[in-house]
Order: C-alpha cells, then structure tokens, then sequence
C-alpha cells in the first residue's frame, strides 16, 4: 500500500492530488491519504516512520510525502506524473 503524507494547505500537495486521482482511476491503485499538518495522529505516524522517510527525502519529513509498506521506501515532493507512476509501479 502507498501512503500520501500530506498538508491540507500545503501548495505541493494540491498539485499532485490531480496526478493521484489520474493514476487511481487508469492503474487502479489506492493511495491512502493522511492529513498531517492539523492531524496529530496522522503526524505521529509520519514521524515513526522518520528514518525510513529521511533516507529518501534528503533528511527532511516534508510534505507531499509518499511512501511504501511494501518496500519501505519513500518519494517525497512534487514529481510529474510519469515520474510518480514510475515510483508507485516499482513500489507497489
């Protein structure tokens, strides 16, 4: 499963909620949206998978965030949408 960790305000994650619903509707993949910055649950969980996300993300927890249980990898910003597909085929 891929997780979007993301900021309801954030101007980064707005852009690439339009490539999510693409990529949802023609691959039929799920990607679980978690809220983080108004989200303290949602918060926590994002910072217990620090070290996973920081060796991905040149050491930040930013947002958009997006990363794999399958794999335990993370991708983390914006990305053109061929870029995103590629990461979530191989991370899926």
């Amino acid at each position: 499963m891929i997780i979007m960790y993301h900021g309801l305000n954030c101007p980064h994650c707005r852009k690439m909620m339009p490539l999510i619903d693409k990529l949802e509707k023609e691959e039929g993949i799920k990607i679980e949206k978690k809220e983080v910055w108004h989200d303290e649950k949602n918060a926590n969980e994002m910072r217990s998978k620090s070290e996973i996300i920081k060796k991905s993300c040149e050491g930040s927890l930013g947002t958009p965030t997006f990363l794999s249980n399958k794999t335990n990898n993370a991708i983390c910003g914006e990305k053109s949408y061929e870029e995103f597909k590629k990461w979530v085929e191989e991370n899926n």
